[in-house]
């Protein structure tokens, strides 16, 4: 719980940037979530670890409910405020962790969730809550950025990470998200990756990171290794690509 209200606390004073934050509220995964939920009569979506609810807002028009659920509740705040701003009626928010969802077993249609189980304290007890919580043959997709499979490069981002925000946890990489999703019971249908460029100053920025911290993360980019640099196409001002994949289950 102590972990969770920590990372509530770093996330409240950052909502509305989360909100308006351009990297969140578009991209090909928005598309290809909204893609897979249409048509489907879907009654009740839970986007799990809604952050700024952009799935949510993309969902509202293709179901009959959607459960914004998040750990902070200044984002549930944001989120409510935003889609009643959108006249989306159909959006409800819940406070609650990922590792400890306050549904019923079988409660949703469909389970979403997009760049944010690398926040959570437990990454596979979250995945067993989502699991709970899908009904059977039900349609779950999660999206996050990954780490590299090499421990080099999966170091260097780890590292980045961690000076942006003490809040992260881990970029699990492609062969982790499988074979945890495997365990909780999900099997993948579907997998797909994207190469995302951080702009550093907005990166940055929207997590409020500290003068210190974002100058450490400049002097580690620029002491890094030719291989590490080349990956992660790492720009003069800071700016680099990180990869996000998406996960389609059943």
């Amino acid at each position: 719980m102590q972990e969770q209200n920590f990372t509530a606390a770093q996330y409240a004073p950052r909502a509305a940037d989360y909100v308006a934050s351009a990297v969140h509220a578009g991209g090909a995964d928005l598309d290809q979530i909204e893609a897979l939920l249409a048509g489907r009569g879907i009654a009740m979506a839970l986007d799990l670890g809604c952050g700024g609810g952009h799935v949510s807002y993309r969902a509202a028009p293709h179901v009959a409910q959607v459960v914004a659920c998040d750990v902070t509740q200044a984002m549930l705040d944001e989120v409510a405020k935003t889609a009643a701003q959108r006249g989306l009626t159909n959006i409800e928010t819940r406070c609650a962790a990922a590792e400890a969802l306050p549904f019923a077993a079988a409660s949703f249609d469909a389970v979403l969730c997009r760049f944010s189980a690398h926040h959570w304290q437990d990454f596979e007890a979250g995945l067993r809550e989502a699991r709970r919580v899908l009904k059977p043959g039900g349609l779950a997709v999660f999206v996050d950025t990954v780490a590299p499979a090499s421990r080099l490069l999966d170091t260097h981002l780890q590292a980045m990470e961690l000076l942006r925000d003490a809040s992260h946890v881990r970029n699990y990489s492609v062969a982790e998200w499988v074979c945890a999703l495997s365990r909780a019971g999900f099997a993948v249908q579907g997998a797909s990756l994207r190469r995302l460029c951080m702009e550093f100053g907005t990166w940055t920025a929207r997590t409020r990171t500290s003068p210190e911290n974002a100058g450490a993360i400049l002097q580690l980019q620029r002491a890094a290794p030719e291989p590490v640099r080349a990956h992660f196409a790492i720009g003069e001002d800071g700016s680099f690509d990180i990869e996000a994949a998406a996960f389609e289950l059943n």
